[in-house]
This record gives C-alpha cells, sequence and structure tokens, in this order.
C-alpha cells in the first residue's frame, strides 16, 4: 500500500472518530452552553431604576418574570446554594453566609458535579471568597474568587469563555449588594452599581459572541435576593422578590413567565438545557413555559 494512501485512510480514520466524538457529545443537548449570571442583591425595583440597557434589550428579547422568588433566609450563600444546587436549605443544610473553612464543602451535589459527570466543561467565578464552599474538587474546570468591580470580573471570564467555551458557567457580580449595604437599597450609589453590572454583562454577552458560540447559548440572569434600607434576609417581598431572565437558543420572543419560579429552577433549566438528569428529589423543576416547542408537561 502506498504512503499516500495510508495518509488518506489515517485521515479518514481521524474524521470519523472526529464526527463520532462531535455528535456525541452535545446529542440531545437543548443548548450547547448555559451561562447564569446572578446580580447579587438584585431587587427589581431598583433594577428598573437603574441605567441597564443590555439587560433591558436581552429581556425584552427573551423571556423572563421580575417576580421570581428566592428562599428564606434571604441570604447571598444560603440563597445561591439552592440556585446552584436545585433545592431548599431544609435539604442543602446551609445555614451562614461566610467563608468558614471548618464547615467545609457543600454536600448537596451542585449542578456543576451533575453536569461534570456527563462530560460538560464548567466554570465558576465568583466575587465573594463564601463562594469556596461551592468548590468540590473534581466537580468544575475552572474556579476562581475575584473579589473587583463587576467589568473586570466580566473582562476576566470573558477570555475564559473565549479560550475554553464552557458548557456551564456561573458569573456573580457583587457590586449592587456592596453598595446597598453601605449606602442603602435604591441609594444613587446602588443604581451606579448596577449600571457597572451590566456593562459586565455586556462584556459577557461580546464574550460569548467572540467565541462563535452564541447560537448554541442560553443566558439566565437571576438573584440571590432584593434588600431593604441597608440589609436583607427577612421575608418581606422586598427581601424575597428576584428577576428571572433567560434568552438565547430556543428561548420565546418577549415572553413573560406566568407561572411561579424560584431560584433553584435555575439549576433545574440549566441542566434540562445540557440533557443532564435532574435528581428526583430536587425541589426545582426546569422552567419550560420561556421556551419554544416545549411541552410544559415534560
Amino acid at each position: 500500500m502506498s504512503l499516500n494512501v495510508l495518509r488518506f485512510s489515517a485521515l479518514v480514520f481521524t474524521l470519523s472518530l472526529w464526527t463520532l466524538s462531535a455528535l456525541a457529545e452535545p446529542a440531545g443537548r437543548r443548548a450547547g452552553h448555559v451561562f447564569i449570571i446572578s446580580l447579587d442583591g438584585g431587587k427589581p425595583a431598583v433594577i428598573h431604576q437603574s441605567a441597564m440597557p443590555t439587560l433591558m434589550a436581552k429581556a425584552g428579547e427573551g423571556a423572563g418574570t421580575w417576580e421570581a422568588q428566592t428562599v428564606f433566609p434571604s441570604i447571598t450563600l444560603v440563597s445561591h446554594t439552592s440556585m446552584l444546587t436545585g433545592v431548599g436549605p431544609e435539604k442543602h443544610h446551609v445555614n451562614w453566609n461566610d467563608w468558614i473553612p471548618s464547615k467545609g464543602l457543600i454536600a448537596s451535589p451542585t449542578v456543576f458535579a451533575l453536569a461534570e459527570k456527563q462530560g460538560a466543561n464548567t466554570a465558576l467565578f465568583a466575587a465573594k471568597e463564601k463562594f469556596n464552599h461551592l468548590n468540590s474538587p473534581g466537580t468544575i474546570d475552572g474556579f476562581a474568587v475575584l473579589e473587583d468591580p463587576a467589568p473586570r470580573v466580566a473582562r476576566v471570564v470573558g477570555a475564559y469563555i473565549v479560550e475554553k467555551k464552557p458548557n456551564l458557567c456561573f458569573i456573580h457580580f457583587a457590586d449592587p449588594d456592596s453598595a446597598g449595604h453601605k449606602y442603602g437599597w435604591g441609594s444613587k450609589e446602588q443604581i451606579q452599581a448596577f449600571a457597572d453590572s451590566d456593562a459586565g454583562i455586556a462584556i459577557i454577552v461580546e464574550a460569548i459572541a467572540a467565541a462563535g458560540i452564541a447560537e448554541e447559548s442560553v443566558v439566565i440572569v437571576s438573584a440571590d435576593h432584593g434588600g431593604h434600607e441597608k440589609t436583607h434576609g427577612s421575608k418581606s417581598p422586598e427581601d424575597m422578590i428576584i428577576p428571572w431572565i433567560v434568552w438565547g437558543k430556543g428561548v420565546k420572543n418577549g415572553f413573560t413567565i406566568t407561572a411561579p419560579v424560584t431560584t433553584y429552577d435555575t439549576a433545574a433549566t440549566a441542566l434540562w438545557l445540557l440533557n443532564v438528569p435532574i435528581p428526583a428529589d430536587w425541589d426545582g423543576k426546569p422552567v419550560v413555559s420561556a421556551f419554544e416547542g416545549v411541552d410544559e408537561g415534560k
């Protein structure tokens, strides 16, 4: 057999393997890439007072509700743990709100761990040290705590997105919460913090496009809690009501979600989009009404 024939045979074999791999990896996925952006302290009433042109434009293009609910107590680590484990506090047992190494890692399986088992590439970028409790070994490919303003965080994350093209990526902007605690919810400083967060969202949107994955991506923007005066954590609607906005592949255009949405539904929606089995004991359910051509009974 000639050398050229051998080279051709090797090329065909390689292309065949590549084709099988390419077909196998995304099989059944409704989206190849899911991005969850959390606006810490994202009270909808203050968001609507703020200059957030990117978020508002994307909300108009996609689906959402400004009346989603977080869990009680409405505090950062408890709420984000529910957002990323699909269960309420009574199941994930997180009842603290700081980075306390002696508490160890969160025991409930995270959305990252479940997605990793199905071959997904995952990442988590947070602006608070307490997120270390979610960084279980072998469950997140890219992890960083970036205690910086949203645009700086977004530039780091954007570079990662372009290079790694993660299948599941969580991005946390702490600016609104920090401003709320220092100056008050609805203060001019917090309104500016929301504007800065919107600039971060714009950078993430641009990075997804630059990575060439926009047509296969879904972006969810939500929050862990709202706030009042200079605090949060109560059962008051001011603290409990959060936004839940989604756009991208398969999302209905200009659709208002009327079904109840709770923060743990975020994790379930991400797994559903990636065709990862949702644990039977999860409280969260995928927000299927936001997507085209889906039977709400499934």
